[in-house]
């Protein structure tokens, strides 16, 4: 299998690409954020590309690792018909950043282009208020060779473009995706709205491709549309090439060209790419990769466990980011961000488990009460009544109670149940209200019992 993907996402701007009209288009009344220019009303002319959306398209190709071109940028007509269009043609700039790298794929270019209109055809209605937002498309080379392949690429990718600050991620991704099989013809399919999506169209169409292969059929290079809601394929047209598009230069913008302080300013100021953060935080803190996936999802998490890795040991640091305070955050259905914790906050709560003010039972329960809680760790543990850590003695007095109280539960583990072993434990956190330390209540009752 082969397959190169087609990636649009659309730009953080409060403005369209080519006029002032706002870029709210789901909160706003249908055909409300529109005018002359977006509608392409004759004698309308477009305004000058908006700079922000240029410049953040400058800064994902940096940190998609291209090149930026330093030959004069300008719009393209791309023309096709079709209600959402309300011109005919459709603007999208020639390449401004090329030969890329993420992960191993290669990056074939970076452009910008204006969006469509929504079209219903179920309704057949039209609403032009996502007219002229601008996008930014991302074409790979087809160095994909499965659909878990491309799975990774595009959580990866959209991990970056999170990063970047200046794209509306995954919720308005579109993809097209390219598949070919064992050198055959290539096709292409649209209407991939989600990573799920994508993973699901390319096994539909991959066992369909091989299907027809085995039988002797050759493979028609066309467009074909992914029906997510019946997860298959289906055939919409024969594939077009550029040709088809009858592309040229549009006559009413301006030529662009990108000025070499500009794009040393977009560096300095542009973010660490995470997967390239990821590889610095396991050769320079010493974490496990999994880990540092883990930590970087988030600019906000990543950031905060550097602040608590100068203070706090980064493998300990590293394993609670990655697993109690990701629990506390996917519970709470929020993002490291909205969840309010400071790194000054976590850096408290690791110090109480290292200097043995608390069990790590008990940081447990301290975490869960830690989002958009203003109050300290230690604060909150003494509301809780955690503070300290009963000592071997109290922790046998407890041991021998809990066994003399559950006889069965006793008899159960030594018959080889081992999750009896679980309530045991239990029971003793209960008892000590979660100070005993839980490797030191395990030895013990294995050793009692």
């Amino acid at each position: 299998m082969k397959c190169g993907l087609e990636i649009h996402v659309q730009l953080e701007t409060d403005s369209k690409l080519f006029c002032t009209c706002h870029t709210n288009y789901q909160e706003a009344s249908p055909n409300t954020n529109i005018c002359f220019v977006c509608l392409n009303q004759p004698g309308a002319k477009p305004y000058p590309p908006n700079q922000k959306a240029m410049e953040g398209a400058i800064k994902i190709a940096l940190m998609l690792g291209c090149k930026i071109s330093d030959d004069v940028t300008y719009f393209m007509r791309k023309h096709y018909n079709y209600p959402d269009l309300s011109s005919g043609y459709q603007r999208t700039s020639i390449p401004i950043g090329f030969e890329g790298d993420l992960n191993g794929i290669r990056i074939r270019e970076v452009h910008i282009e204006e969006d469509p209109g929504q079209y219903k055809p179920d309704m057949g209605i039209v609403d032009f208020n996502r007219s002229g937002i601008p996008l930014i498309e991302i074409v790979t080379e087809p160095d994909i060779n499965s659909p878990e392949e491309a799975r990774i690429f595009l959580r990866e990718l959209i991990r970056v473009l999170e990063y970047s600050g200046n794209a509306r991620g995954e919720g308005t991704m579109r993809a097209d995706v390219n598949i070919s099989l064992e050198g055959g013809k290539r096709v292409e399919i649209k209407n991939i709205n989600s990573i799920k999506g994508a993973y699901k169209a390319l096994k539909f169409e991959m066992v369909r491709q091989k299907n027809l292969i085995k039988r002797g059929v050759t493979i028609k290079q066309e467009t074909r549309a992914f029906l997510e809601s019946q997860m298959i394929t289906v055939s919409m047209r024969l594939k077009e090439e550029a040709e088809d598009y009858r592309y040229i230069p549009d006559p009413d913008l301006p030529p662009m060209m990108a000025q070499e302080d500009q794009i040393q300013i977009i560096k300095e100021k542009m973010p660490e790419p995470p997967h390239i953060k990821t590889q610095r935080f396991v050769e320079q803190y010493g974490i496990e990769k999994e880990h540092a996936k883990v930590i970087t999802s988030e600019l906000e998490l990543a950031d905060a466990f550097e602040e608590v890795a100068k203070k706090v040991n980064p493998a300990f640091a590293a394993l609670w980011m990655r697993d109690e305070l990701k629990r506390v955050i996917y519970y709470n259905k929020m993002t490291f961000a909205q969840s309010g914790i400071t790194s000054s906050q976590i850096t408290e709560l690791l110090k109480m488990i290292e200097n043995k003010e608390i069990t790590t039972k008990a940081a447990q329960r301290i975490i869960e009460k830690m989002p958009n809680n203003p109050s300290t760790p230690k604060q909150i543990a003494e509301e809780l009544g955690l503070i300290g850590v009963i000592e071997d003695e109290g922790i046998i007095k407890a041991v021998k109670q809990v066994i003399d109280d559950n006889p069965k539960a006793v008899d159960d583990y030594k018959n080889g149940k081992k999750e009896s072993l679980n309530y045991l434990v239990g029971q003793v956190m209960r008892l000590t209200r979660g100070k005993a330390e839980p490797a030191k209540t395990v030895e013990l009752l294995k050793q009692y019992i």
